[in-house]
């Protein structure tokens, strides 16, 4: 099963709560941007994502996804082109990266609710950074609802319940997502994190 040995897992209940929105920012625009611009073949597929992640698109830039196996958790092609994207996984986090991938959600779907199970996700830290979305979508954790907006850093527990929706007919939602090894630096920013945003339900 997907690990990383040596790794203790985390309390991610008392780190996170249910999501949390971090003191960063991003370029929102420069990013948006430079993920505007990768070639258009390389998504289309789910990058070896299954089960409830089947409806969205998948750009692994770090490692492989859970269901292709223990696989080295490298530096895939698409990185080098993402020059900006780098920088925030590498710099702005301050903590060591390990997968990380673009996922884009079509307008119109869902990813129901789940939780990670595997020990790996036990000992790292979600994070979500918002490239493309609007206000019809739905980060869905731990029974309540979050909207995200570009230029914001959100860490999920995704050791809890968490889904997402896309409500608009037509425009898809597109993130940064990584996992991360807790960094003091990266404790310290949840310890400040803002994790009053969620709505009921």
């Amino acid at each position: 099963m997907l690990d990383l040995p040596g790794q203790p897992p985390l309390d991610k209940a008392q780190l996170i709560g249910g999501c949390m929105r971090l003191p960063l920012a991003v370029d929102a625009a420069r990013l948006a941007a430079e993920v505007a611009a990768l070639p258009a073949t390389l998504w289309g597929t789910q990058g070896g994502r299954v089960g409830v992640h089947r409806a969205a698109e998948a750009i692994f830039l770090r490692g492989y996804a859970p269901a292709e196996g223990e696989r080295p958790i490298e530096d895939r092609a698409p990185l080098a082109l993402l020059p900006y994207v780098r920088e925030i996984v590498t710099t702005l986090l301050a903590a060591p990266v390990q997968r990380c991938l673009l996922a884009r959600l079509p307008g119109g779907t869902v990813i129901d609710p789940h939780i990670d199970q595997a020990p790996y996700f036990a000992k790292t830290i979600r994070i979500h950074v918002p490239v493309e979305t609007h206000g019809q979508v739905w980060m869905l954790a731990s029974g309540r609802r979050y909207q995200m907006a570009p230029g914001e850093v959100w860490a999920l527990n995704n050791s809890a319940p968490h889904g997402v929706r896309n409500d608009h007919a037509s425009r898809s939602r597109t993130h940064l997502i990584g996992d991360f090894l807790p960094s003091a630096s990266l404790l310290a920013l949840l310890a400040q994190g803002d994790r009053t945003l969620g709505r009921a339900g």
